[in-house]
């Protein structure tokens, strides 16, 4: 195919850079009833897209900005390929990440917040035990990131396959199993029905007393009342979020003042940083779809990630 009717919308200075990828890859920038396919580039605004896509019979392919597609699922169909940014942020997410679990496990939560020099705790991440559950590319970025961190590495992922990597992996269905003994929980996974709630009571309760859980998923793996009340029973050591349920978490929610809780406004990855890496991930698919080649990211439909 040569040169690629491609539409970017919304049309907002703020996307010029996914236009520029759209022509450096041959592609043309076109109105949306002329195009081929469709960039969706503003996260916020899902509820606009069947709007624009109405009547655009044109377009095969839709390329969506994010990686996590919940807000997109009542509008997928089968009459087009969908693509998501899948593993594009997961680098700077997976360093959050690793971030977040230091701060949690040395103390950062009590030391932050004191007012006078306070006692010692902490526990090192060096030799020390970590669960990831979910095995997409956060977590590849994660267990590149703790190379030099010596750590016995567990991955839960809903097919037992090796992980580069990774010292063991185990079936979803196992995943008390695999949390039991682990310094540090992070959840990396899909929203899905049979992921949403994931860390919850029995999860929480098979987690070691010094143990800290971090969440840069999505906020509704976590059951934020039984997270209170495990934290309360000292069922764990502490919960790292930058993602919430509702979210933005509301204004004298408990978890913001809670001593071992550490929240973070979901910029595990911000604009700054996500923009130019859509824009790389957009350059390559549209270089595959003038090729006529399999696309990066494609969407199932029917699993909904």
């Amino acid at each position: 195919m040569v040169n690629p009717k491609i539409a970017v919308e919304p049309k907002t200075g703020r996307y010029e850079s996914l236009e520029e990828a759209v022509r450096e890859a041959g592609g043309e920038v076109v109105p949306v009833a002329d195009a081929q396919a469709l960039v969706w580039a503003d996260p916020a605004t899902p509820h606009d897209l069947p709007g624009v896509l109405d009547g655009a019979d044109g377009i095969s392919w839709v390329a969506l900005p994010f990686a996590g597609i919940e807000p997109y699922l009542p509008y997928l169909d089968h009459e087009r390929v969908w693509t998501c940014a899948r593993g594009v942020y997961a680098r700077p997410v997976a360093e959050h990440a690793l971030m977040l679990g230091l701060a949690g496990l040395r103390g950062l939560s009590t030391y932050a917040r004191a007012d006078s020099w306070a006692a010692p705790r902490g526990h090192n991440l060096v030799d020390g035990r970590i669960t990831v559950l979910g095995a997409g590319g956060i977590t590849e970025e994660l267990i590149g990131l703790l190379a030099g961190f010596n750590c016995e590495i567990t991955v839960v992922r809903r097919r037992v396959d090796p992980m580069s990597g990774a010292h063991r992996t185990m079936a979803f269905e196992d995943r008390l199993d695999a949390i039991a003994g682990a310094d540090l929980v992070v959840l990396a996974l899909a929203l899905t029905p049979e992921t949403e709630g994931v860390m919850g009571p029995a999860e929480f309760e098979a987690m070691e007393s010094h143990a800290w859980v971090v969440n840069v998923a999505r906020g509704g793996h976590v059951d934020h009342d039984a997270l209170l009340a495990a934290l309360e029973a000292g069922e764990l050591g502490g919960a790292c979020l930058d993602v919430t349920d509702p979210e933005p978490l509301p204004d004298g929610h408990p978890l913001w003042t809670h001593p071992r809780v550490i929240i973070t406004p979901h910029v595990a990855n911000t604009p700054e940083m996500g923009i130019p890496l859509l824009a790389r991930h957009i350059r390559s698919n549209v270089g595959h779809f003038a090729a006529g080649e399999e696309l990066e990211g494609v969407v199932d439909v029917d699993a909904g990630y």
